[in-house]
């Protein structure tokens, strides 16, 4: 299991856009599960929405690719560099994300080719899938 700081020294996001609260397993360069308590106090709620809080799908997909991004990034030859967004294919909101809950990140690495690389993505809140994509990614 990776905690905030183990997962600070293989990507480079920060609060407030570190999107993950601990990783519970991952294989470099195959998967990462990670998790997202997610809390009434996350600043997006603000304006998203005031009476309804719901987290914004885009944050969803984000952390999904930061997941994908601890597996990526602790192979020994990405260490230290940045994994970009080359594209989001297949993307499918199947759900809410609220404040209270627990959301699974789930990332596997199905292609990858030199800098080019392709990610299988689910998330998740109870067993019930609120989102899904194919992220396409690029090292630098």
């Amino acid at each position: 299991m990776l905690g905030i700081k183990e997962i600070e020294k293989i990507i480079p996001h920060r609060h407030p856009f570190l999107l993950l609260d601990y990783v519970e397993d991952f294989v470099p360069g195959e998967y990462a599960i990670a998790y997202k308590c997610v809390s009434f106090r996350e600043e997006f709620f603000e304006g998203h929405f005031p009476d309804e809080p719901v987290m914004p799908g885009v944050l969803t997909i984000e952390a999904l690719a930061q997941a994908g991004a601890v597996a990526i990034l602790s192979l020994e030859e990405n260490k230290g560099k940045v994994a970009y967004f080359g594209g989001i294919n297949k993307c499918k909101f199947k759900g809410k994300v609220v404040p209270g809950d627990k959301l699974k990140l789930e990332t596997r690495i199905v292609k990858s080719k030199g800098p080019l690389g392709v990610g299988e993505a689910v998330a998740s809140v109870d067993g019930k899938v609120v989102a899904k994509a194919e992220l396409t990614f690029m090292i630098g």
